[in-house]
């Protein structure tokens, strides 16, 4: 029998709860509204400290993606692999959000002091930022993420690690997300849509609730020698 480390249990928990807040302290509400590109400047140090929070998310995601590596490894080296490959992929376009949001910014701030017969060049410039971070940050990340959690989650219910309807409502959620990033990605839905929020829900009660789990209960011991494949 072996049982993966218990302090590593509860690493990954207090790393998930982390990522939920980060998320929400690296929201900006105001970018969708029509007059984001005045008001940005006005809440200067709210973006400042919403980049932070969003480069502290990305930063996170890595760990959380390393440390489950080694535990997908038990199983399937190549899923392990592929696992690491899609989640770092969408660590990748988190950290690369991170710049169209200081320059929406900088934007808003050369907007201000500009000329009013320039403004439709900033509103243009602006609203392309604007769709670019949307797009690195729910189809770019989220679209390599939730690939890398139904290999998680997949792994997890074949090992027995976690219980197996935690398991099946992960890959359940992590289909769910997949299916909310393809139709936001083919324009049928926009972010600010119900069914775009209902249709992630699943898999965001699923991973709090995995991170308490992950907390008090840890990992369960297995036996390696079920395994499909052995290394």
């Amino acid at each position: 029998m072996i049982k993966p480390n218990r302090r590593t249990a509860i690493f990954l928990g207090l790393l998930l709860i982390s990522s939920f807040v980060f998320g929400i302290l690296s929201s900006v509400p105001m970018l969708q509204k029509p007059d984001f590109l005045e008001k940005l400047s006005e809440i200067e140090m709210q973006v400042l400290i919403a980049t932070f929070f969003q480069a502290a998310m990305a930063v996170v995601y890595v760990f959380i993606t390393v440390l489950f590596y080694p535990i997908i490894k038990i199983y399937n080296r190549s899923l392990a692999v592929g696992y690491f490959g899609f989640r770092i992929i969408g660590a990748g376009f988190l950290f690369a959000s991170i710049g169209s949001l200081l320059l929406l910014l900088w934007l808003s701030q050369s907007f201000v002091c500009a000329n009013p017969a320039n403004s439709s060049y900033f509103e243009i410039v602006a609203e392309l930022l604007r769709q670019g971070r949307d797009f690195l940050n729910h189809i770019g990340m989220i679209l390599p993420w939730s690939i890398g959690g139904l290999i998680l989650y997949l792994c997890l219910y074949k090992t027995r690690l976690i219980p197996s309807w935690l398991s099946i409502w992960g890959i359940i959620g992590s289909a769910f997300t997949l299916i909310a990033t393809l139709i936001l990605m083919l324009n049928i839905i926009t972010i600010m849509n119900p069914v775009y929020f209902i249709l992630n829900a699943p898999i965001a009660f699923c991973e709090l609730f995995f991170a308490i789990f992950l907390i008090f209960r840890g990992f369960n011991p297995i036996d390696i020698k079920t395994k499909d494949r052995i290394i």
